[in-house]
């Protein structure tokens, strides 16, 4: 696969499905037991210029997946057909030359969006109604550039 820019990718909670981010604004869908036949699914996803995807993941229940883009825009895409459920924005970023890579994450029920932000903060929403939950505040002097969840057993 040859793609201009960095090319961001993921697997859907099955293994079987990857989905990987190309030229900052497609996403295109794999299968990974057939590969050669390339992508059976690619959506072109909004972005501003020369903004870059940052990373992009499946949420657990294999409904929607999460991209993030180096200027804190974050949005949950429909798996199946591409279409734009919720965006997320609020997260305060500093700007370089190649953009701020923070982390994100759905939740274990699928149900939230948890993104770290440039001030320290961890930020929740509801994918559901798009609105925002909760501001987290720690002793975090630094940008969150990891937020993993797992589901408590």
């Amino acid at each position: 696969m040859h793609v201009n820019g960095r090319p961001v990718a993921a697997f859907d909670p099955e293994g079987l499905i990857f989905g990987a981010g190309i030229d900052a604004e497609y996403l295109k869908l794999y299968d990974l037991r057939s590969f050669d036949r390339g992508p059976f699914s690619t959506f072109k996803i909004p972005s501003e210029r020369g903004t870059e995807l940052s990373s992009i993941s499946f949420s657990p229940d294999g409904k929607n997946i999460l991209v993030s883009t180096t200027n804190g825009v974050l949005r949950v895409v429909d798996a199946f057909n591409g279409q734009i459920i919720q965006t997320f924005t609020g997260i305060i970023t500093e700007r370089t030359e190649r953009g701020l890579h923070l982390g994100c994450c759905f939740s274990p029920d699928s149900n939230y969006v948890l993104a770290g932000s440039q001030d320290g903060h961890l930020h929740v929403w509801s994918v559901k109604t798009g609105n925002k939950i909760a501001v987290l505040e720690g002793n975090h002097p630094n940008p969150i550039g990891c937020v993993a969840s797992t589901q408590s057993t």
